[in-house]
């Protein structure tokens, strides 16, 4: 969960990169995307040859603005869930429920403002935190069916906006963690769920979800068990009367050997509760912790995960996920983030507008997320104004609203307010909608989609910089273009939000509209349907060369005939790969083979290594690789088999050097350029 709220949580820009580990909270644009946002006019091209798999849509966490605010008056409830799920709020379609853990019944709140979610246990009465032996998954006496009234009050009154709920844990109960509280152990970096505790927590949180879905009518699509569980963010800290000081969120350090056994445990439990969810996971902080986790799972671990989940806190190595996702075929999230982007509270500072939707456009051209989900688009007013827990104060949520409000308050004493980020990720939630295909932009400043019907696009351009900036469509990756195609701009800046401009005519398969500074703007493409002829790089019977984007060196069949290596030369007939076969799959997951043009030879991956050998005729996954881009240019190739990445061993530049594969790691020396050869 959005725990960068935590005691970092509203620090400055600044000082959030700092606390970041691995990568940098607020991702800093790399050379290229530089070059892209302090360009005076830039040219656009979205191009439909390679499509993701239909987007799933824009979600939200319920906690904990919906345990703060479920007994608020209507009114503000009202206005809440129309600005949220509404057509014209961020018409979000996900949900995923926290189901609480909660402390033992004699220890005070002291969790912060919505964070004490209440758990689904009965405790028997004059329970203490000392008495941990008494839950029993099987005896009702220990169900609290009534639990949770005001997160669940959200779940009733959103359900019919709602198509893929998920359930998620922040924390097991305090009788199955080590230090008995919710909010961490005493040591960070120690698991905090009791290795004897494992079939308990799975069977509560398959209990929890069953009676979720029975009491709501609802189905409940897939349950994580986790909160960015391998890190050492979650901590329980005493003051000197022995009560907990520090530590004001659920949260639980849960290595990778134990999250398997919670796996291991949860599909079981599901099917016992005959709740048809799916298991997700893991809902880490950051890509490369969602690498390291899943790289030591076992492959029958990795094989109980139907959905994966990561969170992009940090923003390294989300090609990684991206291509394990592929090599693993098993749809994508991005499950949460929030930030600030700002320097202080303000609702009409247009960079945490900015910040939030370069984020968003960074998360879907590299992570290629079938699913995008906001931590809670609603903080704690409070808590975010200056004097809060900074200074400054923080744009931590798209709305704010008091978390201290009565069910005697009005709109007038307990008003909502939205910043920029509000109005931002509406350019987004208003024009690329569930059922649409997110396709390459060759612009890292720009997302695109086609739309779920085929017969138009849109478009995303954010302008961070104090400049307007021309921006030229470029429609010609399309196989048809008609004469009364038009292009609609949709402008959010300081002078407005979502201000619709008048459509414009599409001229030689482009249109031009000059965006103006530090916006965000939708355009809305009708008239163009299908992928032109010569739009796809890889296409059957043509030929390639593979040529490494960190060494500049082409993959070359050794002389031995069999072994690869990189080299010089001129594209000789060693170098060369034609693309025999293309294994038809959904949108970017398609299989592709490559044999070379004079021997027949065909690239594949035996004990690890990837070889050329002769074509036995048959279908192979071995031989088979799947393509990813970020527009940039280059690629990787995933092999179907091993789900290993083709690369330049040990990032050697030198003739001859071995080529090898190698796990996904976002290096430079496993992304190639694929030039098209073909006489």
């Amino acid at each position: 969960m959005a725990r960068r709220t935590r005691s970092r949580r509203l620090l400055t820009a600044a000082g959030l990169t700092a606390l970041a580990t691995g990568a940098a909270l607020l991702s800093a644009p790399s050379s290229t995307a530089q070059v892209a946002a302090d360009a005076s006019s830039v040219t656009v091209r979205p191009d439909p040859s390679y499509q993701q798999e239909q987007f799933e849509g824009w979600g939200t966490s319920l906690v904990w603005f919906a345990n703060a605010t479920g007994d608020y008056p209507p009114e503000v409830r009202e206005k809440l869930a129309r600005l949220l799920f509404g057509d014209d709020g961020l018409a979000l379609n996900i949900a995923r429920y926290n189901v609480g853990g909660g402390n033992a019944p004699d220890v005070k709140d002291y969790l912060r403002a919505g964070g004490a979610v209440e758990g689904w246990w009965k405790a028997p009465a004059g329970t203490t935190r000392e008495d941990t032996d008494w839950w029993d998954a099987e005896d009702p006496a220990d169900w609290n069916e009534d639990a949770d009234a005001t997160q669940r009050w959200w779940v009733d009154r959103i359900k019919k906006d709602i198509t893929h709920w998920e359930t998620f844990s922040n924390s097991p109960p305090w009788f199955m963690t080590v230090s008995g509280y919710v909010s961490g152990g005493f040591d960070a970096t120690a698991d905090q769920l009791k290795t004897e505790s494992v079939d308990d927590f799975a069977a509560y949180l398959a209990g929890a979800t069953k009676r979720l879905e029975r009491a709501h009518g609802i189905e409940v699509d897939t349950v994580d068990p986790f909160n960015e569980p391998n890190t050492n963010y979650w901590s329980t800290r005493l003051g000197p009367n022995g009560e907990p000081v520090g530590g004001r969120q659920e949260g639980a350090h849960i290595g990778p050997e134990l999250q398997e056994k919670v796996l291991h445990a949860l599909a079981p439990a599901l099917k016992k509760a005959r709740t048809g969810a799916d298991i997700s996971a893991m809902d880490e902080t950051n890509p490369s912790i969602f690498a390291q986790n899943w790289n030591a799972y076992s492959p029958e671990a990795r094989d109980l995960v139907d959905q994966m989940n990561v969170h992009t806190y940090g923003t390294g190595q989300r090609t990684t996920v991206r291509d394990i996702a592929k090599a693993e075929d098993k749809p994508l999230w991005m499950s949460e983030v929030e930030g600030d982007w700002g320097d202080g509270q303000s609702f009409t500072d247009m960079r945490p507008g900015l910040g939030l939707a370069q984020r968003i456009v960074d998360d879907l051209r590299e992570l290629e997320p079938r699913a995008w989900v906001f931590w809670q688009p609603v903080e704690d007013y409070d808590n975010m104004k200056p004097g809060g827990e900074s200074a400054k104060g923080g744009n931590w949520g798209e709305i704010q609203l008091p978390f201290s409000c009565t069910a005697e308050d009005t709109l007038e004493t307990c008003p909502i307010h939205t910043n920029t980020k509000f109005d931002t990720a509406r350019n987004f939630t208003h024009f690329i909608k569930p059922g649409d295909r997110l396709i390459k932009v060759n612009d890292t400043s720009s997302a695109a989609a086609v739309t779920k019907n085929g017969k138009g696009a849109s478009l995303v351009h954010v302008n961070s910089t104090t400049a307007p900036r021309e921006v030229t469509l470029d429609l010609s990756e399309f196989r048809r273009v008609s004469p009364d195609a038009t292009v609609t701009p949709i402008v959010t800046s300081a002078d407005g939000k979502l201000a619709r401009h008048d459509a414009i005519a599409v001229t030689d398969r482009a249109a031009t509209f000059t965006v103006p500074a530090q916006s965000v703007t939708s355009f809305v493409v009708k008239g163009v349907s299908g992928v032109a002829q010569d739009a796809p790089l890889l296409r059957k019977g043509h030929t390639y060369t593979l040529t490494g984007a960190q060494s500049g060196k082409a993959v070359t069949v050794a002389d031995d005939g069999t072994n690869l290596v990189i080299g010089t030369g001129a594209g000789s007939a060693a170098q060369q790969w034609r693309l025999s076969a293309v294994r038809p799959d959904d949108g970017v997951r398609q299989r592709y083979e490559f044999t070379n043009p004079v021997d027949g030879k065909r690239l594949a991956v035996r004990d690890d290594a990837p070889v050329a050998e002769p074509h036995t005729g048959e279908r192979d996954p071995a031989a088979e690789w799947i393509m990813s881009t970020t527009g940039d240019g280059t690629w990787t190739l995933v092999n179907a088999a091993t789900g290993r990445l083709l690369e330049v061993g040990g990032q050697a530049t030198h003739e001859g050097a071995a080529v090898t594969t190698w796990p996904p790691n976002s290096g430079a020396n496993q992304r190639w350029t694929v030039t098209d050869v073909t006489d």
